[in-house]
């Protein structure tokens, strides 16, 4: 897919909240990428999105994400999980789709959205939120908590 920008500091503050518990061994910057890579591949491996060969490398506030997935939903879901953490200034994609479907959008939140206005816009049905709530699980976890400057995947219907 490629580099994906996202607001560097908006989202989880699962880096952050790491970081503080180990600012001693997070000395140097080389140990700083290694933990934060570390922390990343951690949490996608956690969520239960299926990726082979998972392997996350953090510079200067970009993620390189590498692997293997058997849909674009869960590649995109992994870009989405990694960019919405505090910290992360872009993904660069570089996971492989052995079939890929149609692509999904992105939307960024804007202030005053919620899902089903956000299922509005793309679909003419608010009550079609919970299409954009799975398809951004496990980053979401509840459907009335989203931010502005989150970026969303709005799938293809």
């Amino acid at each position: 897919m490629g580099l994906f920008s996202f607001l560097k500091n908006a989202g989880s503050k699962i880096l952050k909240d790491s970081a503080a518990e180990n600012d001693a061994a997070a000395a140097d910057a080389a140990a700083a990428n290694a933990r934060t890579s570390s922390v990343l591949k951690n949490m996608v491996e956690g969520s239960g999105v299926a990726v082979e060969n998972l392997d996350i490398e953090f510079t200067d506030g970009t993620a390189t994400v590498y692997g293997l997935t058997t849909s674009v939903d869960d590649k995109e879901k992994i870009v989405l999980m990694i960019g919405n953490v505090d910290g992360i200034g872009a993904v660069d994609d570089r996971i492989s789709v052995t079939t890929p479907p149609p692509t999904s959008k992105f939307y960024e939140v804007q202030p005053g959205d919620s899902l089903s206005k956000i299922a509005k816009e793309f679909y003419g049905d608010p009550m079609k939120y919970n299409e954009i709530f799975e398809a951004n699980t496990p980053m979401l976890k509840d459907p009335n908590q989203i931010y502005p400057g989150q970026t969303l995947r709005i799938p293809n219907l």
